[in-house]
């Protein structure tokens, strides 16, 4: 039997099986089928966000071409040959800081001094220390002596002269490590002045009067020496070809017009921060007066090679192919880490035990996609990860 409760809203039926169901009357089951559908539409568009585009890793290689007679330059910045960054021994506060950036200094000159009133107790606890070491000293030693004279008359043991001749070793042991200290607290305190350890200009001045600094802090950056080097970093597939004593050009931004010649004093054995450069110290044959230390330089170097051709040596896996040709994909930076990456055709060589020959589609500093070109299109945004050797 079926019983029907009396509203005009959905009803729910139940029969004999203990089954229910609803049934509507007129319109009121539009109303409510027009209600469950609007409630799942707000439950299924509330959840849903737009995914965040995602950057794709990729392995990078800057490219160099190889082969045949050129110059390249590498940028570099102006050093004297001859920097001593100067700190205190000792913490403290700075109490006199009488030098300025640009002075010139004279060896021996006060650079900077600590408040040296903490030093200076020590010094004084020392000295009463000593003096109270050296009395205790001369007392087991007088004390040693009178016993020495009783055992020689028979009147002391064997065992009272022992204890006196080890009280007075004792004491006169106390003596010198106490003489130590006192030395120890001098030394201290000399080491609260700072001196220019040799003639030089200062370049430049890290603290400030009232200032706590610790010990190894460095506080003034004094520069010596009239000749100045540059310092370059330069990639690593051409590292080897630099050797020290080469002859090479170095031009300045301030003086376009001028070149000054410098050879080649350091060839870095490990690389830079960056790990794909290497340090390169090149120093001018002749001082400048024009020329100062932290200016914007260019290095040349000439790059000679038995082979004519010019070619690039880039890893077999970053050529692919499809058939539009052999092509690579190279990253233009847009900000740090990131960049943007763009197809290029290439013409293919030989594979050779450095890589494989590139001729035509590259230029050099290109930063070539060494892995993971396969899941990368034409403008895509990716992430540089870190650089590989080109002959890798």
């Amino acid at each position: 039997m079926i019983r029907r409760c009396p509203y005009s809203e959905p009803q729910l039926i139940a029969n004999d099986s203990n089954c229910y169901h609803f049934r509507f009357r007129g319109g009121n089951a539009i109303r409510f089928a027009s209600f469950v559908l609007g409630s799942l539409l707000l439950i299924s568009c509330g959840g849903e966000q737009e995914p965040e585009p995602v950057i794709r890793p990729v392995r990078y290689v800057q490219v160099f071409s190889t082969g045949g007679s050129r110059v390249r330059t590498f940028s570099g910045t102006a050093r004297s040959a001859v920097e001593s960054p100067l700190s205190f021994k000792v913490p403290g506060t700075i109490r006199r800081l009488p030098v300025e950036v640009g002075d010139s200094v004279r060896a021996g000159r006060l650079i900077a001094d600590l408040d040296p009133t903490d030093h200076q107790l020590q010094v004084q606890e020392a000295q009463a220390s000593l003096a109270q070491a050296r009395a205790q000293e001369r007392n087991a030693a007088a004390e040693y002596e009178r016993v020495r004279l009783m055992w020689e008359d028979n009147n002391a043991s064997k065992s009272a002269l022992d204890a006196a001749r080890a009280a007075s070793e004792s004491a006169e042991a106390t003596m010198e490590v106490t003489e130590q200290r006192l030395e120890i607290a001098r030394l201290q305190l000399s080491y609260t002045r700072l001196t220019a350890p040799v003639a030089g200009a200062v370049a430049e001045v890290s603290a400030e009067v009232n200032q706590n600094v610790n010990a190894g802090q460095v506080i003034v950056l004094l520069t010596s020496g009239s000749r100045l080097e540059v310092v370059v970093a330069v990639p690593e597939v051409l590292i080897s070809q630099i050797r020290e004593g080469s002859s090479e050009i170095v031009t300045f931004d301030a003086m376009p017009d001028r070149t000054f010649p410098a050879t080649v004093t350091e060839v870095g054995v490990t690389p830079t921060a960056m790990g794909t450069t290497f340090p390169v110290i090149v120093l001018l044959d002749e001082p400048d007066p024009d020329i100062r230390s932290g200016m914007a330089a260019e290095v040349g170097f000439r790059f000679e090679s038995a082979d004519p051709r010019e070619r690039f040596l880039v890893p077999p896996f970053a050529v692919a192919e499809d058939r539009d040709g052999r092509f690579v994909y190279i990253v233009e930076p847009t900000e740090p880490g990131l960049g943007i990456a763009h197809r290029r055709s290439v013409d293919v060589g030989e594979l050779t035990s450095d890589g494989l020959e590139v001729f035509q589609g590259l230029s050099d500093g290109d930063l070539l996609v060494s892995a993971g070109i396969s899941r990368i299109q034409e403008g895509l945004e990716v992430k540089l990860l870190g650089a590989e050797p080109a002959g890798s």
